[in-house]
């Protein structure tokens, strides 16, 4: 198999989708310069999102892509795709516009595994099998996206990972590997949609509507969320990938819509591998 990473640190971390290293057993590193690669180590794979963290040892020139904030991207901003089109082409580059934001798909991999992935950035750019995994920058290089999918069957359909759902790992390299966290909060929820605030009957038209239970003992329950609580965020980005920007233990502040009320909430995030 082959597929495009981006290299995050001068001494060897590399960021790709989950679904480019799922199952290898040997995996090898081909930089934009020539130089090859075979004592390659995953180190941690995202358990909410299709993104994974590889480890070069002893890397010779690795200069680190310049990292963006994807919760500013703009509909109809320039980006430009960076990958191993088809497998052959290496170091393929082209150029497009983001065509939506906070866009939710259902992925269908190799071997027939489907994955629903939300908060996606859609652009136009081309992204071809082979790109997986490889940088969405915008207009002054900066890393905003990780290219994931393409829409068989439609031209100008390609979606990419926002960086800001990476953010909280990268926090994390290089500190201890093995013991790389995954932050969470503890509930279930749905982003709501004009749609879905109509059929609920909700005040907000975007957001995060909790459904379900709240996770006994999690960071939520302790902070105190209900079901039918919502959580003010949409704008910049989905809640996991809000989330995704910060580190185990990190305390954040949630603005809840509880009835007609509007509370605050502070809740400390724990680990997704608990």
């Amino acid at each position: 198999g082959a597929g495009t990473g981006v290299i995050l640190s001068s001494n060897g971390y590399i960021l790709t989708n989950k679904h480019v290293v799922k199952d290898s057993t040997q995996l090898t590193v081909i930089t934009s310069d020539g130089e090859m690669y075979d004592n390659v180590k995953v180190i941690f794979q995202d358990p909410f999102n299709d993104l994974a963290f590889l480890k070069v040892s002893n890397p010779k020139n690795f200069k680190p892509i310049e990292i963006g904030d994807s919760k500013t991207v703009k509909v109809g901003q320039s980006v430009i795709a960076i990958g191993n089109s088809l497998g052959q082409y290496q170091n393929t580059v082209t150029r497009g516009i983001i065509s939506g934001t906070n866009r939710s798909i259902t992925a269908q991999g190799s071997d027939q595994s489907v994955e629903n992935l939300t908060d996606m950035l859609q652009t136009d750019a081309a992204i071809n099998p082979g790109n997986s995994g490889g940088p969405l920058v915008n207009a002054g290089g900066q890393l905003i996206g990780i290219n994931t999918a393409v829409t068989r069957g439609a031209n100008g359909l390609g979606f990419a990972i926002p960086i800001s759902a990476a953010k909280g790992v990268i926090k994390q390299l290089g500190r201890n590997d093995d013991q790389i966290q995954r932050a969470m909060l503890g509930v279930r929820y749905i982003a709501v949609n004009p749609a879905i605030a109509k059929d609920k009957k909700l005040s907000e038209k975007q957001g995060a509507l909790i459904t379900g239970s709240v996770i006994p003992g999690s960071s939520a329950d302790k902070a105190g969320l209900k079901e039918g609580n919502g959580l003010e965020v949409g704008k910049a980005g989905s809640l996991s990938t809000l989330l995704s920007e910060y580190t185990v233990g990190d305390e954040v502040e949630l603005v809840v819509k509880r009835g007609n009320q509007t509370i605050t909430a502070k809740a400390k995030l724990q680990s997704a591998q608990n």
